[in-house]
């Protein structure tokens, strides 16, 4: 079949296919975020900045003023320098956006991570100025206080989202946890506070343990794609369920069969890091020829007979009932 359309639509930007880079060390740099567009990255995720360097960014300013005032003199001596080098990351980080806005000939998309509403809207503002075409709010969020309740989390994280979009006029989305203990009723709650996308899930990694010096040890592991599987369970709830707001996947993404199956469960894109972290930049290009492949074999000739046609919208019936089904299908003892 010929002519087949791969366009999409997501946060608004309308895009050429539905493979994205998202958030990871390629995106750090310019010449990173080029390569990625050069390779045929549709869009691509920024690498984030996070709260802690916004807060003691804006901490460095009130130490500067105060300085000038006199008020604390001995700010200038051993603690003064750290807040500095902090504010530099901020401004290196718009720097990097602008070029790279100016440069990628594809839409750019800031990434903010953190969990309370100090310093993000004012940066969300220079984001936008800087050239973002959205921002995505990635909430990491470790509920380690035993007192504090799930409601209290959700509230927070809906509190942040409600104070970014107040101050800028380009898309959010934001970037969920698989941890919340409603999912669905999060993201309704999101889409309600005005979220105009939302990306399943964030990937959180953990640290290991160094049995050497009894220390934690950060790690990495690459995702598989096997990961593509709770993705697509939500996937499938969401879609037809939050009007016109767009659904990106995250995890997984290796092959253009997995990107098949998140468009069959209701995404509008597909985004890729570890694959990409593995085979390099050019593999957009391998995962948007498979995409392009398997729909020539199955009669496709674009992206709307495919999208959400596995989704519980689709199946009809009671999903709780259909995932149970699933669930036990799997877990049964098979006769051998």
């Amino acid at each position: 079949m010929n002519g087949i359309d791969l366009r999409t639509r997501y946060l608004g930007l309308d895009l050429p296919h539905p493979v994205m880079a998202s958030a990871s060390p390629l995106t750090r740099s310019v010449d990173g975020i080029c390569r990625l567009a050069d390779a045929g990255a549709a869009a691509v995720v920024m690498s984030s900045i996070y709260e802690e360097q916004i807060v003691a960014a804006e901490l460095a300013e009130l130490a500067l003023l105060e300085a000038d005032g006199g008020t604390h003199p001995e700010a200038s001596s051993g603690f003064f320098p750290e807040f500095v080098s902090e504010r530099s990351v901020i401004d290196d980080y718009l720097q990097t956006l602008r070029r790279a806005a100016e440069r990628a000939g594809v839409p750019v998309i800031a990434s903010l991570n953190g969990v309370s509403r100090a310093g993000w809207s004012g940066f969300a503002s220079q984001l936008e100025q800087a050239g973002a075409a959205a921002i995505e709010l990635n909430v990491f969020r470790i509920p380690a206080e035993l007192t504090e309740s799930g409601e209290h989390i959700d509230r927070e994280c809906v509190d942040v989202l409600r104070a970014v979009k107040g101050c800028v006029r380009i898309p959010v989305s934001v970037k969920l946890s698989p941890f919340h203990s409603s999912t669905g009723h999060f993201a309704l709650q999101l889409v309600q506070a005005g979220a105009d996308g939302l990306a399943l899930f964030n990937r959180f990694y953990e640290p290991d343990i160094d049995l050497a010096t009894l220390q934690p040890r950060p790690d990495f592991d690459l995702s598989t794609s096997a990961d593509v599987r709770l993705g697509l369970t939500w996937m499938s709830l969401l879609h037809g369920h939050l009007g016109n707001t767009s659904l990106a996947a995250t995890s997984g993404v290796w092959r253009g069969e997995d990107v098949v199956k998140y468009l069959l469960a209701g995404a509008d894109v597909a985004m890729s890091t570890s694959a990409l972290l593995r085979h390099g930049p050019q593999h957009i290009g391998t995962l948007v020829r498979e995409l392009r492949e398997w729909m020539e074999r199955h009669g496709n000739a674009d992206l709307d007979g495919l999208r959400g046609r596995l989704s519980a919208t689709q199946r009809g019936g009671d999903p709780g009932a259909f995932l149970r089904a699933q669930y036990r299908a799997i877990t049964t003892p098979r006769r051998i």
